[in-house]
């Protein structure tokens, strides 16, 4: 089990990129669809945007409830156990890979 300074860190790193995510979210537009002129000679372009904006923003979405996870199991205090086999996940994977859920052999 990681060590209460590891867990510090790693709080810090998930808050940190908790906020960014939601930033990200936000300049995309959320879950909104982009503003457009049903009459824009290029809808196309218009449709084709917006189907990226909501790849990008589920992407991100997916993202952030990862990072929600990692800090729900800090909170309970199984953050740092792979959820396949149980085992302790390496202190180097969970520096690098904060929200990982998984010992490097499940991954």
């Amino acid at each position: 089990m990681p060590d209460r300074t590891l867990h510090a860190t790693v709080r810090s790193q998930l808050d940190e990129e908790r906020a960014r995510l939601h930033a990200q979210i936000d300049a995309a537009g959320g879950d909104s669809p982009l503003a457009h002129d049903d009459n824009f000679a290029d809808s196309g372009q218009v449709a084709a945007e917006r189907g990226e904006n909501l790849s990008l923003t589920g992407q991100l979405s997916q993202q952030l409830v990862e990072v929600d996870r990692a800090l729900a199991k800090l909170d309970d205090g199984s953050y740092g156990l792979c959820e396949a086999c149980g085992r302790p996940i390496g202190e180097a994977r969970l520096e690098a890979m904060p929200a990982t859920r998984f010992c490097i052999d499940h991954a």
